[in-house]
Formats: C-alpha cells, structure tokens, sequence
C-alpha cells in the first residue's frame, strides 16, 4: 500500500509514506496560561447553572420515564444469538409502542421488538427479540465492523455516567456483526471498544445478544446504579428507523433516554497497554530508475488507564500514525475553499466528538474547531477525559514534528457543564507554540431548549496570536443558531462573524474576515399510506444566505427554492435551483444551479445513487478570475451479491468552460472503486483502485487486514502510485510495502 503523511486540508498532495521515530519535546507556557483561563471560565460557569431551562436527567423533568429493572443473572448466558439461556426466560421490558425517527419521526412501529437486560458483577446483557413476518428479506451482512449501516440492526444507547453528555451507542445486525458510536454533541463512529455480540436469523425473525464487559465503560458505582438508555431498531428494506423512547422532532437523545436500575455494581479497574510493531519500505522512481528503497522498522506502546471510575487517561509514544486506508480521491481543481478529510488515526478519533463547538459544522464557515489533522507527524500524544457529577472535560497534548527546524506544540482543553435535556454551556482552549510564533485561543458556548420544540446554541471566541516576525494580532469569532422543529414544520437559522485577524491553528474554518447568516424553512406533508404506500414525505423548502466578505471586498447572496421527496427503500430525491452571486478578488460573479440528486436500495444488493448539476459558477484565479459555466455528473453504486462479497464505485465528471467564450477550460474524471471479501467477521481482504485525470494519476491499494477485537490487529497491504508525467504513458512513480501489528492486553 503506498501510504501517506497525513496531510494539512490545504495541502492534499499523495506522498509515499515512510514511518518516522522522533523523540517529544514543546513549549508548555502558553498551555499553563490557558488552563488558568479554563479554570477561571468554568468557574464562572458553575455560578451561571441557574440558566438551564429544565432539569438533568434523573430529576423529575418533561421527558421522565417509568424505571426499567435489569435482572441480576445468576449464572451468564452464552452469547450466540439463541434465546435459550435461563436470564431471557421471564417477561421481556414493559415498552410501550416503538416510534420511527428517521427519516420521518413519529410513525408507530411496523414491527415488534422484545427486549431484556441483565447484569453481573462482570458485564452488563441485552437480547432483542426483532419479529419480522418476511424473514427471507432481511438483510443482513458479514463484514468488518462500523460497516453494515445499510442492514437491518438493533441496538441501544446507554448513558452510563447519567451526566447527559456521553452515551455509548452499539448497534448489531443479524449476523452478529457491531457498530458503535459514541454520542456528544455529535454521534462518532470512529471510537471502537470491547464487547460481545451475536446474531441469528430465524423463522420469527432475528435474535441479537450483546455482553458489554464493566470495564469498557464509565460509570460511577454502588448500592443502587443507574443508567439511561435508549434502542434503536432498523428495518432496511422500509428504510425506516424506529426507537424506544420515542424521539420527537428537535430532541436529542439524551432527552429520550428512560432510566434503568441495577442493584450493586462496582467499577473494575481499567488497564489496557496496546504494544505495536510497524514495518515499511518505500521506493520512488526518478529519471525512469527505481532508487533505494527506505526500509524502516518501529515498535510503539498505547496506555488507558482509568484513574477513577469517570476519569480516564490514553497515552502514546512511538505511535504509528499512518492511515491503513487512503483517502477517496476528490475533484481538488478549482476549489475556493480548502477540502475536508475526516480523520483516520485510532488515537486522534477516539474522542474527538468531545471537542466540539456549539454551532460548528454543517453549514457553518467553521467545520469543526479542533481538526486532528493539523498535527501532521506527532510522535506522541495524551489525552485526559471524564465526567465529574454534571461536568464533562477533555484534554489533548501533541507536537507535531513535521515543522521544518523544530517541533510545534499543540494543547487542547474543553469542558463542559450539563443542565439536562441536552442543554449545556462549555469552555475549549487551544494553544500552538513554535519558537517565537504562537497561537491562543479561548472559546465559550452554550446550547439551551425552550419547550419542546425550539432549540439555539450560540458560541463566542478570542484569540491571540504572533508571527515569526514576532507581529501579534488578536482576533474574534462567533456565531447564534436557532431551530424550530415539529412533525410538520422545520424553521433554522444561523448568523456568524469572524474578523480579519481571527486566527485558529487547531480549527478547520473556510475563511475569516467575513459575516454571514443563513435561514431555512421547509414543509413536510405525508401522503396517505393506503393511495401512495411508496412514498413517505413531501418536503418543500426556501435556503437563503447572506454575506459580507471583507477580505474579497463585496457580498455574497444565494437562494435555493428545492423539493426533497422519501421513499421507501431508503430511496430520496431531491431537485433545487439555486440563484445569487458571490464576490472574489474584488470582482462579483454569478452562482447558480439547477440540481438533481437521488438514490435507493433497489434490492437486497444493489444500491444506486446519483447527481446531476448544471449552472454559471467562477473561476478563481486569484489575478485573473472570470465567469464561467460548469456541468458535472455523479454516480454511486453499491453491489453486494452476497453476504461476504462487497463492491463500491463512485463516478464524478466536471466540466468547466468560459462563459462568454465557450472555450473548455477543464474536464475532470475521479473514479474511486473498491472492492472487499469478508472472509470472516474478523479477516477481510480489500482492493481500492482510484484514477484522478486532472493529476494524471492512479493509486492501487491492496490490504489484508485480521481484527480479532479493537486493538488486537493485523495489517498487511501494499501500494503503487501510477503518474503520467508529460506525453508519456501512465507509469508507477512510487510504491510501498507495510505491515503492522499490535495487541490489546487488558488487566
């Protein structure tokens, strides 16, 4: 596999990658300097609590539920999908009806799930009983986990700590095959821990059992534990999502959560050590000839500890930072902003929800206020994260040694106080120090419900920064959201304002020195089921956003009246227009489109989806932009024959040409395919093949991959990197070959 330094967003070139040892160092003033100030804002914010609008959970509030009792398990059942052992033999949950929630909310179940709990001094059982009265159309996969989102499951949320920041989400499909996520703000999938789970498809339906061993979460012990939790059910040929609690339109999860009792439960100590062995060689090719290859070996170590029943430290040295996947090719030729990849790396994405802001993301100009992927090559890093009664906190030391002479330092900190139901107001201080040059920022933010239907976040940040030059700036951003959400109705807006000299080296934010606010309204109408059985909702909407941008010196105005019809199957389409213009380099320019886009499970194994847009757009050429016109077309395909064997292309063409002159200015083709066979649940091998014509390049990669359980793996793949350089044809430039190991003893 030819692997790559993970690269800034702005800098997205492939590189062949070659591991690196590198000791750690960095400058820790400016980190004590912020700490204070988080020490100071949180206090403040703990005198502030009378804000809340309702109750934490667990105190008589609007959502409260009657107490569920989980059965203390004499002796443990075997997990493997049959519901025969003797702690599923008596009644399943007292729940009430199931209530769909995406992609509509509020239609009753379709069909009947049973569930238990049960507890030990060891772990923590769940079994679902999910009737179906079509039991051949289930869908169900094998495949490696965090993959079978497109199959039936069930799951559930558990709050454990009941602080109503965190909960663990597993989900299970009727192989047996997990998924988990855990919630914050966000609901992140790429936190993986340790459980049990198995599947079985049956004549009634499908039957799941879960064991989750203590160890693997954080809650407070004793006499009399509770917890929250919530399930999920997924029937994927209706394409429809059901829970128990209901969840209604603009609730977040943890407002649904219903308590559950247990009777003595102790946390046990937490010890895992994950030691690693990497192993890589590289090869370039120059002038035609293959030069020496870098061969190079590591061994690194990762810690977690659980310093108390709630606080948990992780710690690396040595890691191997290197992505096992590469990133899909994306069109890169005439972006105005800078192109967001999610982060890869285990160590930086466990977590990583936790840092998030108020009001960032979606359409935002700020996507997220703490992107790991800014410390390109750490050597080694540490993390710090708990909850304490209402309080939720999260801490991040790294250097990144991919600086030219030097190491620059990065040192994050967030926390959090919980009012319930969702609501909570939050601090987040970042620190960058390399050699003379610095980067500090604080940040407050706060997200508060007003009944049952309106929610608004709104956060505010400072920051304080100097070049190498030793030339110091300050700088200030901020933005308010509001949302109005019913069954029928869906009103959001946003306004957010960040200043020429804002600056935040941890963040990705598209551009400073600009204001600008958007607004939604749409409808939804459902037809009757009985007339139209296959569709489910109408929904008509107005966006509309407004900027002022000071940097390109002009306006920006954009409307898009748009129509979004769902189907069952999972099937969707949507059609809009959009009209305005947008200003760069001090010239304005015309924006448009008219858009389709659509897509459904056609069958048990086959996927299709698809996008077509057309419409005036610019060219950005910093000295000589003009008006131009592009056309692109999109097509994704899923294809699974059966149960092991999994196929994904992706097509995407752009075409760009000169408004008045007709003149093509580019074509480009990217085509990502990908293709895995699930030998079994724990061995996979995977082929990927992406082709970008506007960098005249292909890149193959090849992996074998075996996860017997998170943290216990082994990675072997091998990569060539195809270019056409001139008018010659396309020949390999680089390629490479790696292999990893680690292993995850728990004590």
């Amino acid at each position: 596999m030819v692997k790559k330094r993970v690269a800034t967003p702005e800098c997205n070139r492939t590189r062949v990658f070659s591991v690196k040892h590198c000791g750690s160092n960095g400058h820790l003033g400016g980190f004590v300097r912020l700490v204070s100030a988080l020490c100071l804002v949180f206090a403040l914010l703990t005198a502030t609590s009378a804000v809340a609008q309702t109750p934490a959970r667990g105190e008589s509030g609007p959502q409260s539920h009657q107490d569920l009792h989980a059965r203390l398990a004499a002796v443990p059942p075997k997990i493997d999908g049959v519901l025969g052992d003797e702690l599923w033999s008596g009644e399943p949950l007292p729940l009430d009806k199931w209530m769909s929630y995406n992609p509509l909310r509020g239609e009753p179940e379709q069909q009947r799930t049973s569930v238990w709990i049960g507890y030990d001094s060891q772990a923590i059982y769940f079994a679902f009983r999910c009737y179906d009265d079509e039991p051949d159309k289930i869908r169900s996969t094998i495949s490696r986990r965090d993959n079978v989102w497109n199959d039936d499951w069930v799951g559930v949320s558990l709050d454990s700590s009941r602080a109503g920041q965190i909960a663990y989400h597993m989900f299970v499909n009727p192989s047996g095959i997990q998924m988990d996520a855990l919630q914050s703000s966000n609901e992140d999938t790429a936190p993986d821990w340790l459980w049990q789970s198995a599947g079985k498809v049956d004549e009634q339906g499908y039957v799941v059992e879960i064991r989750l061993p203590l160890q693997s979460i954080r809650f407070r012990g004793g006499d009399d534990v509770r917890m929250g939790m919530l399930f999920f059910r997924r029937n994927s040929r209706l394409g429809i999502s059901w829970s128990w609690p209901e969840m209604k339109p603009g609730e977040w999860v943890f407002e649904a959560h219903a308590p559950v009792v247990f009777g003595s439960l102790k946390q046990p100590l937490l010890l895992e050590v994950i030691p690693s062995a990497t192993y890589s060689h590289n090869q370039v090719r120059s002038a035609g000839t293959w030069q020496d290859g870098l061969q190079q070996g590591d061994f690194g170590a990762s810690l977690k500890y659980g310093i108390t029943s709630t606080v948990t430290l992780d710690a690396t040295v040595n890691p191997d930072f290197s992505q096992v996947e590469s990133d899909a090719f994306e069109i890169e030729v005439n972006q105005r902003f800078p192109i967001f990849f999610s982060e890869k790396r285990p160590f930086f994405m466990e977590g990583l929800g936790l840092f998030n802001l108020a009001g960032t993301g979606f359409d935002s100009s700020m996507r997220t206020a703490v992107h790991t992927r800014r410390i390109v090559d750490p050597s080694a890093g540490v993390k710090l994260t708990g909850t304490a009664g209402r309080y939720t906190f999260a801490t991040l030391m790294a250097p990144d040694e991919s600086v030219p002479d030097g190491r620059k330092m990065y040192a994050i900190g967030r926390g959090t106080r919980n009012f319930g139901d969702g609501q909570y107001a939050g601090v987040l201080v970042t620190d960058t120090e390399f050699q003379r040059d610095y980067n500090r920022v604080i940040a407050a933010d706060i997200a508060l419900k007003h009944g049952d239907r309106i929610r608004w976040n709104a956060n505010m940040i400072l920051s304080e920064s100097a070049t190498p030059d030793s030339q110091s700036s300050t700088g200030v951003g901020g933005q308010a959201s509001y949302s109005y959400d019913t069954r029928r109705v869906g009103v959001s807006g946003q306004i957010e304002h960040y200043s020429s000299d804002f600056r935040m080296d941890t963040a990705f934010i598209n551009r400073v020195g600009i204001t600008r606010g958007w607004q939604y309204q749409g409808l939804s109408f459902y037809p009757d089921e009985k007339r139209y059985p296959w569709l489910k909702r109408i929904n008509p909407f107005l966006w509309v956003t407004a900027a002022d941008d000071r940097v390109q010196g002009g306006s920006e105005l954009e409307v898009i009246p748009a129509i979004r019809f769902n189907f069952t199957r999972q099937g969707y389409l949507r059609l809009d227009m959009l009209r305005g213009h947008e200003t760069f380099a001090h010239e304005r320019f015309e924006v448009g489109r008219v858009m389709a886009d659509g897509g459904a499970q056609f069958t048990k194994w086959l996927n299709l989806a698809g996008n077509v847009t057309s419409g005036p757009a610019v060219f950005y050429d910093e000295v000589d932009p003009f008006q131009g016109y592009s056309q692109s077309f999109s097509a994704r395909v899923g294809l699974q024959p059966n149960s092991k064997l999994n196929h994904s292309f992706s097509y995407t063409f752009v075409h760009f040409e000169h408004r008045d002159t007709g003149e093509k200015v580019y074509d480009v083709h990217i085509v990502n395919l990908r293709n895995t066979y699930q030998f079994t649940p724990q061995f996979l091998m995977r082929a990927i093949v992406q082709y970008d014509s506007s960098r005249r390049r292909v890149l193959g990669d090849f992996l074998a991959s075996y996860e017997l359980v998170p943290g216990t793996v082994v990675h072997a793949g091998y990569g060539s990197l195809w270019e056409r350089l001139d008018v010659d044809p396309y020949r390999p430039t680089a390629r490479a070959f790696f292999f990893k190991a680690s292993y995850l003893a728990r004590f």
